[in-house]
């Protein structure tokens, strides 16, 4: 009988001593997959593709015919050429519109003016908690292109493709940009 309980708890000692070494090999990967996927994150970044100059100051063609495709026949069309994005402002269901061309002619993304009441509750709660003697300005939101992997320039800074409000905030002679993604963080992103 003795020989039976010592024989039962070496095996329950010993099944317990292999199921820690497996719980420490899945830790073990998972931490490894983590870091593939982090190396993988910062490679992605390294590659992000660098904005390309426009050659002219003429409003490219291919973008003229692009915004037709993208928005169809849209009137009044006002076309203007900046440093890195060919840009056409238009009224489409009542909004103004503003789409950006890259060098290649294709939508990066559009901006559009909207209200404070527009972005998510989360980003106002946090402008009127950290900026609460701040003023709110003007609210600009940038809709990106997701088939378009050219970054977005806005206000002189590059940022990463994603749809953002832009917030305006100022307090005596001071004016600020911050950003607000559609989960509502909010992040500082320029002095104005």
């Amino acid at each position: 009988m003795k020989k039976l309980a010592i024989l039962s708890m070496t095996f329950l000692l010993a099944i317990t001593v292999i199921q820690i070494q497996a719980q420490e090999k899945e830790k073990a990967a998972i931490k490894e997959t983590k870091k593939e996927l982090k190396t993988e994150k910062k490679e992605l970044k390294t590659e992000k593709k660098v904005l390309r100059k426009l050659e002219s100051s003429e409003v490219n063609v291919i973008s003229k015919n692009s915004l037709y495709t993208d928005f169809g026949d849209v009137p009044n069309v006002k076309w203007r050429s900046s440093a890195y994005f060919d840009e056409a402002t238009f009224a489409k269901d009542g909004h103004e519109i503003t789409a950006f061309y890259d060098f290649y002619g294709k939508l990066v993304g559009t901006t559009s003016p909207k209200t404070f009441a527009d972005v998510p509750g989360k980003g106002q709660k946090t402008i009127k908690t950290r900026y609460k003697d701040y003023s709110v300005g003007p609210v600009i939101f940038f809709d990106d292109n997701e088939f378009s992997d050219t970054d977005m320039m806005l206000y002189g800074l590059q940022f990463d493709d994603e749809d953002n409000y832009f917030v305006e905030l100022t307090k005596e002679n001071s004016k600020i940009m911050v950003r607000v993604n559609t989960a509502g963080e909010m992040f500082f992103f320029k002095q104005l």
